[in-house]
């Protein structure tokens, strides 16, 4: 790219950064939102929180970034052109591709990073994203051991912690256990520790006692036995594990091309897969599509007191139209294979269509130039062919004797 290359590219790659920060602080901060319940309902920690988050940073990334390409082209080309900068261009004879290569080279290098995101990223982030959710939703520990709580995670059996170390540990705990038919056994504990391992997870407890009560023998009073050390299980009350069905969205490229026929996800919606497939990569084409749909509107130059909001107007409504086009075809590939005409031939045959409109419309420049250097040459072609003949001519073209 030339020096005015350049100039346009760091201006519209400004102002998309600028626009993409913007939009993804705004759905990061109402993400944050709606999933404060980890913490409050839930038992976790910040860190949780901000784990969860930024894993569905990736997917949302994949829908913004092409609408903030979108709107940061028209606000550059619109300020161009409102600066009188594309007219002067324009008038020094440069043509429509001028100003579209910079925008055609940052739409494609958005287009490279989408296809990075939607074939390994995004798959990556939402699996690990529902372990992460999984694990709060399933980890009762996490929800019943709260400082000053009484809880019960099932019926005749109570914890209660008097605060938690810095370090994970539990201090004051409690433990009312009251399932048995015949007895009931009260732990109480200065000092405890959750261990998990292979195995299972246990409440390792220290520096406490152990009260015995028999139903049958409520005269004998309480057994009281001292421990340095006592072990609880609390298996059933850990995070369950195991093999679990993954979605649509959470399988890899090379998953969704190798998919076993047999499998229950493909008995139940055998087209999904090839759908979601391509959908994969027919998205990525976008970035392109807006991008030209842009220039064929704004990339020509407008006299500052023309009206551009009509062609603002259009540019969104044809992205918006063809989007769901993409959408609605992807849907129709689920059902119909061939289908899969309209999942690539919607952006492709935008973008082919609206480069032709663009250089035409831009070509009747040429051929004004064109036309008027063909009649000063046909001119000179008339007077040598009279000079030839003998025919002498004045001053205004015309000829004598």
């Amino acid at each position: 790219m030339d020096i005015f290359g350049r100039y346009l590219f760091r201006q519209l790659a400004g102002s998309f950064l600028l626009i993409l920060v913007t939009l993804t602080v705004i759905l990061w901060l109402a993400s944050a939102r709606s999933r404060l319940n980890l913490i409050t309902a839930h038992g976790q920690t910040v860190v949780i929180l901000l784990k969860v988050i930024t894993l569905t940073m990736p997917a949302l990334l994949g829908i913004i970034a092409p609408l903030a390409l979108l709107v940061a082209c028209i606000f550059t080309l619109d300020r161009f052109n409102s600066d009188s900068e594309i007219i002067v261009m324009s008038a020094s004879g440069a043509r429509i591709w001028r100003f579209a290569t910079p925008c055609i080279v940052l739409a494609g290098m958005l287009s490279l990073c989408l296809l990075v995101f939607s074939l390994v990223l995004i798959p990556a982030c939402k699996r690990q994203l529902h372990a992460y959710i999984n694990q709060v939703r399933t980890d009762l520990i996490a929800q019943v051991l709260q400082p000053g709580r009484f809880t019960s995670p099932e019926s005749g059996l109570t914890f209660h912690i008097r605060d938690r170390a810095p370090n994970g540990d539990l201090l004051g705990l409690i433990i009312n256990d009251s399932r048995a038919k015949d007895r009931t056994m009260t732990y109480l504990a200065n000092r405890a520790r959750i261990v998990s391992s292979d195995n299972g997870s246990y409440l390792i407890m220290k520096d406490g006692h152990i009260q015995r009560q028999e139903r049958a023998k409520k005269d004998q009073g309480v057994q009281i036995v001292s421990f340095e050390q006592y072990i609880f299980d609390i298996t059933q009350y850990g995070p369950k594990s195991g093999d679990r069905t993954l979605s649509w969205g959470e399988l890899g490229v090379w998953e969704l091309i190798n998919l076993d026929p047999g499998s229950e996800m493909y008995k139940r919606n055998p087209g999904r897969a090839r759908a979601e497939l391509h959908e994969r990569f027919a998205s990525t084409i976008y970035p392109l599509v807006y991008i030209m749909i842009v220039i064929n509107f704004l990339g020509h130059p407008r006299t500052v007191r023309e009206n551009r909001w009509g062609a603002i107007v259009m540019v969104i409504g044809i992205a918006i139209l063809l989007r769901a086009g993409g959408v609605t075809a992807m849907n129709l590939m689920k059902t119909y294979p061939s289908a899969i005409a309209l999942v690539y031939g919607i952006p492709i045959g935008t973008i082919i269509i609206a480069a032709f409109t663009a250089h035409v419309r831009m070509a009747s420049y040429a051929r004004l130039r064109i036309n008027r250097n063909a009649l000063t040459k046909l001119q000179i072609f008339n007077n040598k062919m009279l000079a030839v003949l003998g025919v002498k001519t004045d001053q205004n073209g015309g000829r004598v004797g």
